[in-house]
């Protein structure tokens, strides 16, 4: 019974894989979908709000992608079919890529509205998976990079997204900013996502993928206020200096973990 529920496990995680891929070329326009940033109107293209990162920031995809892939592959290796971690991550991995094309099936729908839902339900699901990844050591560094450090870069970047995703949703349905400046709202929601940087540091003892991930989020909103359509002296500060307290917070817990990983079991992604 336990061989084929873990048979199960892995063959659903390899179905959401093959939606989360299929999915990803409709979102970026290979497969006749509409690319994300043109999507829903423009809601979610880099001039939209003043919390869009530039385009070039969705490059991170890319690696994410590739771990899900790895992940995928890796997970129906004999010596992970009746691992006891792989049974507790596997279904929230799998969640993690539904709930990923369900989004970008929203956008294309413009269902702009009903993204948020999604996305929301998506951070949950990755809080979970993360949490998962700090309740047990990785047995190598194979499992380390595609296990933990997939899940801690998904985790980053979607904290980032969920925050640019909720504000062109105000964007877009007339929110009026209750009498602040869009500059104040967005150096508001920058200071919140530094925070969430900062919490994922702590809690994960310095993580190295989500903060990467959550800084290069934020440092693409700093260049398309610099650079771009919809110009932000105050938004792009306030980017900058988020990015540089998520790094030094970062890089301090970690350094403090790493001097104590012998009697914490501290696990390196």
């Amino acid at each position: 019974m336990k061989q084929s529920s873990d048979r199960l496990r892995q063959t659903v995680v390899l179905v959401s894989a093959i939606l989360a891929i299929v999915g990803s070329f409709i979102g970026s326009g290979a497969a006749g979908g509409t690319p994300i940033q043109n999507a829903s109107g423009g809601a979610l293209a880099a001039d939209a709000t003043p919390i869009a990162p530039d385009v070039p920031a969705f490059g991170i995809w890319t690696p994410i992608y590739l771990g899900l892939i790895a992940y995928t592959v890796w997970q129906f290796l004999p010596a992970q079919t009746t691992d006891a971690r792989q049974r507790t991550l596997g279904y929230p991995i799998a969640a993690s890529l539904v709930l990923n094309a369900a989004w970008i099936l929203s956008i294309q729908f413009d269902l702009l509205v009903l993204s948020v839902p999604v996305i929301v339900m998506l951070l949950v699901v990755l809080i979970r998976a993360f949490r998962l990844t700090l309740a047990s050591r990785p047995k190598n560094l194979v499992e380390t990079i595609v296990a933990d450090g997939t899940v801690g870069l998904y985790l980053g970047w979607v904290s980032i997204a969920t925050a640019a995703n909720v504000t062109a949703v105000l964007v877009a349905s007339g929110f009026g900013g209750l009498g602040l400046s869009a500059d104040a709202w967005a150096v508001a929601v920058i200071a919140v996502a530094g925070l969430v940087g900062v919490l994922i540091s702590l809690y994960g003892r310095g993580r190295l993928a989500p903060a990467v991930s959550l800084c290069w989020g934020l440092a693409w909103v700093a260049v398309a206020r610099l650079t771009g359509n919809l110009l932000s002296t105050p938004t792009a500060i306030a980017a900058v200096v988020a990015v540089a307290v998520i790094v030094v917070v970062t890089i301090s817990v970690r350094i403090r973990s790493t001097s104590s990983a012998p009697t914490q079991g501290l696990v390196s992604a």
